[in-house]
């Protein structure tokens, strides 16, 4: 795949984070929100197991959808071997899911990992910091950058 996407060749996005129970979720619902003109598979997953079958963190879901995203039918799950050949694209909230991600990638999937943020179009950060341990503030500054990455990546696949 070249560092230049299109919709010819991106069919699947999976978003990851570590628990996926904050970030991840909502990347997914916010880009399934705003790409819901595209035919896209879309998902979410964790690079640990810890909250597998875990609904997305309350205050994860408060602030998604006051902004009018949808978190249903979303549970947490840990990635698999199996997601690098189902997945066109594999977005990484943070570096060091990106080197989790590296950890277990079959050979010649590694060139689907990308860092989400690096489609943010009016944000200088490179990572979606992690709002867990945090106040309400951080999961609607995790849903401002995650937006516009969201519309970024839309442009580059509709252009």
């Amino acid at each position: 795949m070249s560092n230049e996407l299109s919709l010819k060749e991106i069919n699947s996005i999976l978003f990851v984070c570590m628990g996926n129970i904050c970030r991840s979720p909502s990347a997914e619902a916010v880009f399934r929100q705003k790409s819901k003109a595209l035919s896209l598979t879309l998902d979410s997953a964790g690079t640990v197991g810890s909250h597998v079958r875990e609904k997305p963190d309350h205050r994860a879901q408060k602030a998604g959808i006051a902004r009018g995203y949808s978190f249903d039918n979303m549970k947490a799950r840990k990635v698999t071997v199996k997601d690098f050949e189902k997945f066109d694209l594999i977005l990484a909230m943070d570096e060091r899911n990106v080197k989790d991600l590296m950890k277990v990638a079959p050979k010649g999937y590694s060139d689907k990992v990308r860092l989400f943020l690096d489609y943010a179009e009016n944000f200088e950060d490179s990572e979606v910091p992690d709002p867990y341990y945090g106040g309400a503030r951080g999961f609607q500054y995790v849903l401002d950058l995650v937006e516009d990455a969201s519309e970024g990546l839309i442009k580059r696949l509709t252009s």
